[in-house]
């Protein structure tokens, strides 16, 4: 044995041996080397997962847009219940302030000053106009929901008949308190106040239902301790305020006694009646004449006395024919001769359209011709 047989033989290391060895690859698998380096499956998404992916998206949207509809609807609603409530507030307001009005009014009138203290009473009813104009001209500058437009209407209509009367009632005061003119003063401001009491009508009967029920329709609570506040409450404190003897009565004036039951003088009586105008337009007698119906229109008539005695306290009536309107008017005296002018406010507006318009003056003891005593006006109220 050599020496060299003790020492373990040095291996060789073949080229190539160093490098790892590609795994044999296994029948039925497939190859890893087939996929691509760093990307997924190769195949998009099918007809049907498209279909799904774009019915998800639809519904989506469909479900985004009634979400919107319904906020949009709801502020809508919102909205309209505010507006709704703000203006009833607004209007029970107004009416307060209004039905105050009316009550210092009256109170004015039933102070008892009289002709002792004349200016103070026509100071106070002028000032009871111009908060009457006011509270009007707020009414006109209220912001008004669609349903309650009619109403907003009827509030006009019945606050201008309340500063119109005032208004009236206020070129009245001073001759009332003349014992020469009193009498027809008097009884026109009788007359006067059908217009307060036409307000209280238009309100309570017809605004203020309207108003209550656009407030229960919306699903507002009205009245009571947790619903919207609605002001009733009137402006004519009574219906004896229509009577000329309340108010001569009111106003601590009297009032001259009928004479249609004394002893008639001697001679002729009697008067003629020799026109009739409305708002400066003349009245014809054999031809339509276009006057407005509102507001309530007002007769100024020219009487004349054609007998040879002093008369008292000649009656001078207006009827619109087919209708419950009239009219009247007192001239406390006149003279053999003698022209006079004599205002008879209607009870009414009338109704659109052509009437005949009767105006008569009233027989007075000892008349015996009635010819000239009456006249009849085809009237076009537009």
């Amino acid at each position: 044995m050599s020496f060299f047989d003790d020492v373990e033989e040095t291996r060789v290391e073949p080229p190539g041996a160093g490098r790892a060895r590609r795994p044999t690859r296994t029948p039925g698998r497939p190859s890893r080397g087939g996929r691509r380096s760093g990307s997924g499956d190769s195949r998009g998404p099918t007809k049907e997962q498209v279909r799904v992916r774009q019915a998800i998206a639809l519904l989506a949207l469909l479900i985004v847009i009634i979400l919107i509809a319904v906020g949009v609807h709801s502020c809508q609603v919102s909205q309209r219940n505010s507006a709704l409530r703000d203006y009833n507030d607004n209007v029970a307001a107004l009416i307060r302030r209004s039905n105050q009005t009316g009550q210092q009014f009256f109170s004015v009138l039933s102070s008892g000053q009289g002709s002792s203290n004349a200016p103070s009473l026509q100071t106070q009813v002028n000032q009871a106009h111009l908060n009457a104009e006011r509270e009007l001209g707020d009414a006109q500058s209220l912001s008004v929901p669609d349903e309650v437009k009619s109403a907003q209407q009827e509030l006009r209509w019945a606050l201008q008949f309340r500063s119109d009367g005032i208004s009236n009632i206020a070129q009245q005061i001073q001759p009332a308190l003349q014992p020469s003119t009193a009498l027809n003063a008097v009884n026109l401001i009788a007359t006067e106040m059908a217009r307060f009491y036409a307000s209280d009508v238009l309100y309570k009967d017809y605004a203020l239902p309207t108003i209550v029920g656009a407030l229960h329709s919306a699903g507002i609570a009205v009245g009571g301790s947790n619903g919207e506040p609605i002001e009733g409450g009137q402006f004519l404190p009574d219906v004896q305020w229509l009577t000329s003897g309340y108010v001569a009565s009111q106003l601590r004036v009297s009032l001259p006694t009928p004479t249609s039951n004394a002893k008639a003088a001697p001679g002729v009586h009697g008067h003629a009646l020799n026109s009739c105008s409305v708002g400066g337009t003349a009245l014809q007698v054999g031809t339509p004449t276009a006057v407005p119906a509102s507001p309530t229109p007002t007769l100024t008539c020219s009487v004349t006395n054609d007998g040879a005695n002093t008369e008292t306290n000649v009656v001078v009536k207006a009827t619109v024919e087919g209708t419950t309107i009239t009219g009247q008017g007192i001239i406390p005296q006149t003279k053999p001769n003698q022209q006079y002018t004599v205002q008879i406010p209607l009870s009414a507006s009338p109704p659109k359209g052509q009437y005949n318009v009767n105006v008569t003056i009233g027989h007075v003891p000892g008349e015996t011709t009635f010819t000239h005593n009456t006249k009849v006006f085809p009237v076009t109220f537009q």
